[in-house]
């Protein structure tokens, strides 16, 4: 049995007529005699009726009395009902569909409700539904105790279900449908020369997912990597293949991919720099500026340690409560607020010299001030006001070319 996981989005599913792509789609691989799994999100974004921010709406969240366990009851809907519409359009045309939810589809997750953990998928479920029937509906995001308690994975959860089940069933190909065609070697709506790359390995776009493109869940991409599955990102109303995601370019094309420098360009806004300078006891003030932020549950980010203090930065929505808790152990923080995060990630960098001076000379020219910056063996990010971001991701989109498509793929 060949299995093909197709995941499509709120808005793929929303209307009747961007269904008919997501039915053809499902066509197009029953033609190529693949069995195929379609994880669905919920029907739209708010303000439709059933997307999973109008439903909380009915509650009055955050400002709720229910605990997280019954929000999750409530979440989970959104996805179920997307699940049973699909099946029955499916039907509809005369496709073999059932539909089903988390839980059904074999998903066990721990108690964290709202973020759950996936412990374990049991596809058996799955596989006799298949053997039944060409398609089977399940419902994304959400899963069940070891209890049988309904819960939610977070944002981003129904990729995190599609390469999950993908995994489970040893699928040959995950396919996830967007509104885009394919990932974009940076954001279009800032970048007007962006396109969509043909391959990128899955280090490369977990790099670019956790810096700010927002495509696929990065999480999504770690689960098809370790099941050794390659991912498509397509657009679902075009036919085009979009966005290959595996291992390296040498297994798909003969051709690695340090060929390629920089590989796309991602950003993060609305960040806070937060700088805590003393001559005392350095080692503790490092120990206790980060112990604190992390018991207040603060993320950090963008960390720099010298002798003399730490540099670092948290979301905007937190730099009050984080200046807070700095001013009541003693220290005096320098804050700049407004302030975004660029980052290049390419697997072709590393080890290669003179990329990082690159980068710092094309901002300079273009008049970007970097307050920060660090690197990997993938990725170079500097920290910059946000009023310059719009500059910056443009000048280094244009300084990496990246406008033109790889010579090695032409």
């Amino acid at each position: 049995m060949q299995i093909l996981v197709q995941k499509f989005g709120g808005t793929s599913v929303q209307t009747e007529d961007n269904r008919s792509h997501v039915i053809q789609h499902i066509k197009n691989a029953l033609m190529n005699n693949y069995k195929v799994v379609v994880v669905v999100s919920a029907l739209g974004r708010k303000p439709a009726p059933y997307a999973t921010d109008s439903l909380l709406d009915l509650v009055d969240f955050p400002k709720n009395y229910n605990t997280n366990r019954e929000l999750d009851l409530l979440m989970s809907c959104g996805e179920t009902i997307a699940s049973v519409v699909l099946s029955n359009e499916l039907q509809k045309n005369h496709i073999s569909a059932t539909a089903l939810t988390g839980a059904q589809a074999g998903f066990i997750t721990n108690d964290e409700f709202n973020q759950a953990k996936i412990k374990e998928v049991k596809p058996d479920r799955v596989y006799t539904e298949l053997e039944n029937h060409d398609v089977v509906v399940a419902a994304g995001f959400q899963g069940q105790t070891s209890d049988g308690d309904i819960t939610t994975i977070g944002r981003g959860g129904s990729d995190t279900t599609a390469a999950a089940i993908g995994a489970a069933l040893n699928a040959e190909r995950i396919e996830i449908f967007t509104d885009v065609n394919g990932v974009m070697t940076a954001d279009p709506n800032m970048v007007s020369s962006a396109r969509p790359l043909d391959i990128v390995t899955y280090t490369e776009i977990c790099n670019l997912a956790y810096q700010g493109a927002k495509v696929i869940h990065p999480r999504a991409v770690e689960i098809a990597m370790q099941a050794k599955i390659p991912m498509r990102v397509r657009s679902t109303y075009v036919e085009d293949e979009g966005t290959l995601i595996t291992a390296s370019r040498v297994q798909e094309i003969g051709m690695d991919i340090p060929d390629r420098l920089i590989t796309g360009i991602a950003h993060m806004s609305s960040i806070t720099q937060i700088s805590v300078q003393t001559k005392e006891e350095t080692h503790r003030l490092q120990s206790d500026v980060f112990k604190a932020m992390a018991e207040a549950g603060i993320s950090v980010d963008f960390i720099n340690i010298s002798p003399t203090g730490v540099i670092y930065t948290v979301p905007d929505t937190h730099t009050k409560k984080a200046v807070h808790i700095l001013k009541t152990l003693g220290f005096y923080p320098e804050i700049t607020e407004n302030c975004a995060k660029v980052s290049a990630v390419g697997a072709g960098m590393t080890g290669v010299p003179g990329v990082a001076s690159k980068i710092v000379q094309s901002l300079t020219d273009a008049g970007v001030q970097i307050l920060q910056s660090a690197d990997s063996h993938t990725t170079i990010w500097v920290l910059i006001h946000q009023e310059d971001l719009k500059t910056a991701v443009n000048a280094l989109h244009d300084v990496f070319a990246l406008n033109i498509p790889d010579k090695s793929l032409v």
